[in-house]
């Protein structure tokens, strides 16, 4: 799959506030708990999405996207990739679906890409967030 331009993702960053974050927790040697802690701290509103915890780093969880009361503007997925195409599915099902759709380092699922494109959600695979993000903003 080919990822958006530097350019364009640059704007997708720049422009979203709230990031949900599927598959949170508040462990902080984890590639999650590092991801949540980073984006919180660059000033992005940061939703935890777990079926079991209550509450991640400090912030109320919720158990589904679909139980958000907020506008999304990007889903970031710490999940395998068989779980990626029911979170896709999720996230068209939104009244107001996400621009960007994230799936983490060493997560591929391309039925997952396939169908949020189709209702024009631009989709990412096989890379980190806050190391693209530090890429392209420092």
């Amino acid at each position: 799959m080919q990822h958006p331009s530097d350019s364009t993702l640059k704007d997708i960053l720049s422009q979203s506030k709230t990031i949900a974050i599927i598959g949170a927790k508040d462990e902080p040697n984890t590639p999650v708990g590092r991801v949540g802690q980073y984006l919180i701290k660059v000033g992005y509103t940061v939703i935890p999405v777990h079926p079991i915890r209550k509450s991640v780093w400090g912030i109320p969880a919720y158990t589904s996207i679909t139980e958000i009361p907020v506008h999304i503007d990007i889903v970031d997925l710490f999940r395998a990739p068989e779980f990626c195409p029911i979170h896709a599915h999720e996230v068209i099902s939104l009244l107001q679906p996400p621009q960007l759709f994230w799936m983490q380092q060493s997560i591929i699922s391309p039925e997952s890409v396939n169908i949020v494109q189709q209702y024009g959600i631009t989709a990412i695979e096989n890379l980190c967030i806050m190391a693209e993000h530090k890429r392209l903003f420092n």
